[in-house]
C-alpha cells in the first residue's frame, strides 16, 4: 500500500475521532479542562521520569491514552458506514489495529522527548455536549505546537473525542483517509486491514530505532 494512503505520522497521531451525538451528554467547561489538566500532568511526569527507560515510559504513557481518549468509539465513527459491512472477525482486528496504531502514534510523538513541558490555553464551551481544551506543548530543541483537546462526556466520564491541529479537525480527516483506502480497492474493508498491519510494522521499525 503506498504511503501516501495515510496521514503523515504527527497528523494520524492526532487522529482521534467524535462519537455519535447519541453517546454524549452534557459536558461542564470546569470538568473538561480539569481532566485534560490531570492527564497532561500523568503524561508528563511519566515521560519526564528519570527512572524509566524508553519502553517502560511508551508504555506508562499508552496506558493514561487508553483511559483519557475513547479509542473504541474513535474507530468506529472513524469506519463509519463500512461498520456495516466488516464481518465480525474483520470488526475485531480493526478494533485491535486501530487501537494499536492510535497509541503507538501518541506514545512516540510524546513518549521519546524528556524535558516536555505541557500548559493550558484557553478552554472554550464548544456545545452543550462538547468543550475544547487549549493545550500548548513544549519539547527540547523543537518549535512549541498547539493542541485543542474535543472533550465530551462517555459513559458518565470525560473522554477526549477529537483533536484540532493547526485549525483541522483530525477526525474528519482521518475518516476521509480510511474510507479512501476502502473505496479505492473495491469496497473491502480487509484492504484497509492490510493497510493498517503494514503501518503498524513501520511504527514498531521506527521505534526499534528509538
Amino acid at each position: 500500500m503506498d504511503r501516501r494512503t495515510f496521514l503523515p505520522l504527527p497528523f494520524l497521531a492526532a487522529g482521534l475521532a467524535a462519537l455519535p451525538r447519541g453517546a454524549r451528554a452534557e459536558v461542564d467547561l470546569n470538568r473538561a479542562t480539569a481532566f485534560i489538566q490531570q492527564a497532561g500532568n500523568e503524561l508528563v511526569a511519566a515521560i519526564n521520569d528519570p527512572r524509566l527507560d524508553l519502553t517502560a515510559r511508551r508504555d506508562r504513557v499508552g496506558v493514561i491514552l487508553r483511559r483519557t481518549i475513547d479509542i473504541e468509539g474513535t474507530g468506529r465513527f472513524i469506519l463509519g458506514r463500512y461498520v456495516r459491512q466488516a464481518n465480525p472477525a474483520e470488526l475485531a482486528e480493526y478494533n485491535r489495529l486501530f487501537d494499536d496504531i492510535i497509541v503507538r502514534n501518541l506514545s512516540a510523538r510524546f513518549g521519546e522527548y524528556r524535558g516536555v513541558k505541557f500548559s493550558l490555553g484557553r478552554s472554550q464551551q464548544r456545545t452543550e455536549e462538547d468543550a475544547l481544551v487549549n493545550t500548548i506543548i513544549e519539547r527540547p530543541n523543537t518549535p512549541a505546537f498547539s493542541l485543542d483537546w474535543r472533550v465530551s462526556e462517555v459513559g458518565g466520564q470525560p473522554k477526549v473525542v477529537d483533536v484540532i491541529a493547526e485549525g483541522t479537525s483530525l477526525r474528519l480527516t482521518t475518516r476521509s483517509e480510511y474510507s479512501a483506502v476502502i473505496q479505492r480497492n473495491g469496497g473491502r474493508v480487509a484492504s484497509l486491514l492490510e493497510a493498517m498491519r503494514n503501518q503498524i510494522a513501520q511504527l514498531a521499525a521506527r521505534e526499534g530505532r528509538g
